[in-house]
């Protein structure tokens, strides 16, 4: 009668609550509710709770990376900005702080989603319905899907990873490998940059295997300016020092130079002449403004010192045989 009862309260294969419960008080309908109506009630609470704590704390997770990431920006941007270029940084933060809540949404979503799922399979077990056969017909469908879209899936997850580790963002000059130019949108699935030509370019994140952000943080502009054999090289290496730091103290707004520059050398002998290199760390993206304005001063500047830059020279000799 025992074993009856219990079958009749707890089913075929009794929970070790439920046998728990009767066991003490003996009590058929007693059992029967907390192996059923009030394990079901504890299933949706207990997915409640977790799926709290799962969109409170992710977004918050995304909000500590974003002022790690303004903490890394702010340490490696000066402080004397103008107020256009105020206003662009903090237009960069703010575009960065957007990105890490969107992304902290949709993990939160998924999360929460595949909680309320697993949450009703375990009700539907409650309710003695065999998940035997849904868990196959899930893993078929699962491998499916695995086949035929597992470029989606892997789009997905590179683009996840290229919106969390902030790689780059609208606005950015990207290289991709096979397509390089600037970043109109990037979504978790694809992104769209338009490069110099005016072609735009939707590029798999999947398919992408490494990137060059030439407008991340600070840039640089480097120059190699020839000038022939005969050239007073020390004298030739502070014009071009002198004429950087003209243009560093001058602070443009759509070429700035953010830190002293710097002569670096003799960089290579050619056939024709001997290459100097100078270095200037830029704003992001303003490298190729503040080197064109520089090569046109240093050719100005090395016209009035006359100081010659090279061009191909040959000696010919002819011989005569009479």
């Amino acid at each position: 009668m025992f074993a009856t009862d219990l079958t009749e309260a707890c089913g075929p294969d009794p929970a070790t609550l439920c046998r728990l419960v009767f066991e003490q008080t003996d009590k058929v309908w007693l059992a029967w509710i907390v192996d059923g109506p009030l394990a079901i009630v504890a299933i949706v609470v207990l997915s409640w709770i977790l799926v709290r704590i799962v969109r409170r704390q992710i977004p918050r997770t995304a909000k500590a990376y974003t002022a790690a990431r303004e903490a890394e920006d702010a340490r490696n941007s000066r402080q004397d900005l103008s107020k256009d270029q105020q206003v662009s940084r903090a237009l960069r933060l703010e575009r960065s702080r957007q990105r890490a809540q969107t992304l902290g949404s949709v993990v939160a979503s998924l999360l929460a989603g595949l909680i309320w799922f697993v949450a009703f399979l375990f009700v539907l077990d409650q309710f003695g319905v065999s998940l035997a056969p849904l868990l196959a017909g899930a893993g078929v469908l699962g491998i499916a899907l695995g086949f035929g879209a597992q470029q989606m899936v892997k789009d997905f997850l590179a683009g996840v990873f290229i919106v969390m580790e902030d790689q780059y963002g609208v606005g950015d000059i990207v290289d991709l490998g096979e397509a390089n130019g600037t970043v109109e949108r990037v979504s978790l699935r694809v992104t769209r940059l338009r490069d110099i030509n005016g072609v735009v370019w939707y590029v798999p994140n999947g398919e992408i295997r490494r990137v060059g952000n030439s407008s991340k943080l600070w840039s640089t502009a480097l120059l190699d300016i020839d000038v022939s054999y005969e050239t007073d090289l020390e004298r030739a290496g502070q014009i071009l020092k002198a004429v950087a730091d003209q243009l560093w103290g001058e602070q443009n707004d759509k070429m700035t130079i953010i830190s002293e520059p710097e002569f670096v050398g003799v960089q290579s002998f050619g056939a024709d002449g001997i290459t100097l290199r100078l270095s200037a760390r830029t704003e992001p993206a303003e490298q190729w403004a503040v080197g064109r304005e520089l090569r046109k001063r240093i050719k100005l500047a090395f016209d009035e010192a006359q100081i010659e830059i090279p061009f191909p020279q040959r000696d010919i000799w002819l011989h005569n045989r009479d």
